[in-house]
């Protein structure tokens, strides 16, 4: 916290950036590091660099200014969060390269520690926890406690997830008596899926197969499924969720194309895979039991790839 702190202090111009396909807790963490900067400091510029996000969390306090486009600017100090490789926040790696000091906050187990101070606890539920381990709880706003919360609430999957832990809840506790509205934030960007979202669910569930006698589950959407939907990338969140509670399955992987002609792979692990270890094999990281990575090739391909590791573990 000291460090956290010193630095904030020390910088006139602050950066925030955090993966790319930013989901709930990446969102959330960024605006809220955000918000408490600007409160406290509100003489300081403070960035945030994400690609677009989903409609759901634009409610967030800061949602409206996130740039999208780097700026050709140099900042004193650059947070980069909720990843530690390069390749996870390259649209903005210049400014991260660029930037006088760069802190690293993150969660995964795979964070080997970037830049030139590091928070990663992988005992955490997601950056948004860490987060309220280096903001004093007293000097949370409401608005800042919408950001967190909602990066928890994604990153446990509403708390049912194993990484819920007694601390978590606490957290969550402290946030909720800030005001926050919590149902509605639960249900408006967990729960609720637009049309396409589902029909994309749908989709990609008839496109599913079972391999190792229904222990492994592998599906994925192309990109002339995606468009034949009028579906964005954003639009496949939660399918890979959805697989991993298929009865019988182990361990569940879900593909789908990315812009730059590579393939992202979603892995998820009821427990007796370490799907993290595997994404690492193929450049990317995460947690035990979720993890992704980007690969090149066909479906087919890359499934023959990953399915001997799965096989081996289980």
């Amino acid at each position: 916290m000291k460090e956290f702190m010193e630095q904030i202090e020390c910088a006139q111009t602050i950066g925030i950036t955090g993966h790319i396909h930013p989901d709930g807790d990446c969102i959330g963490s960024c605006l809220a590091l955000r918000q408490y900067i600007s409160e406290k400091y509100p003489e300081k510029q403070t960035d945030v660099y994400l690609e677009p996000i989903s409609d759901e969390f634009l409610f967030l306090s800061g949602a409206g200014q996130i740039l999208t486009i780097p700026k050709n600017e140099k900042y004193d100090l650059f947070f980069v969060l909720d990843c530690s490789s390069e390749d996870r926040f390259e649209p903005f790696s210049s400014l991260v390269r660029n930037a006088d000091t760069v802190f690293c906050i993150d969660h995964h187990i795979s964070n080997q520690g970037m830049g030139n101070y590091c928070t990663a606890d992988p005992k955490a539920s997601a950056t948004c926890e860490v987060l309220c381990d280096l903001i004093p709880l007293e000097e949370v706003s409401l608005k800042c406690a919408e950001c967190l919360y909602t990066g928890i609430v994604h990153d446990t999957g509403v708390f049912k997830h194993s990484n819920t832990t007694k601390k978590t809840m606490i957290y969550a506790g402290e946030l909720l008596e800030k005001g926050i509205h919590h149902s509605k934030i639960i249900d408006e960007t967990f729960f609720q899926k637009t049309y396409v979202q589902n029909l994309a669910l749908g989709r990609a569930l008839l496109n599913s197969r079972l391999f190792c006698d229904g222990t492994i589950i592998c599906s994925g959407l192309s990109q002339e499924e995606l468009d034949q939907l009028g579906a964005v990338p954003s639009d496949v969140n939660g399918i890979i969720d959805q697989l991993r509670v298929t009865k019988g399955v182990e361990t569940a992987v879900f593909l789908y194309p990315l812009k730059n002609g590579g393939v992202k792979v979603s892995m998820r692990s009821n427990g007796k895979v370490n799907v993290s270890s595997i994404a690492q094999e193929f450049g990317g990281g995460g947690h035990i039991l979720a993890a992704g990575c980007t690969m090149f090739g066909s479906f087919e391909q890359i499934e023959k790839q990953l399915l001997p590791k799965i096989k081996e573990q289980l």
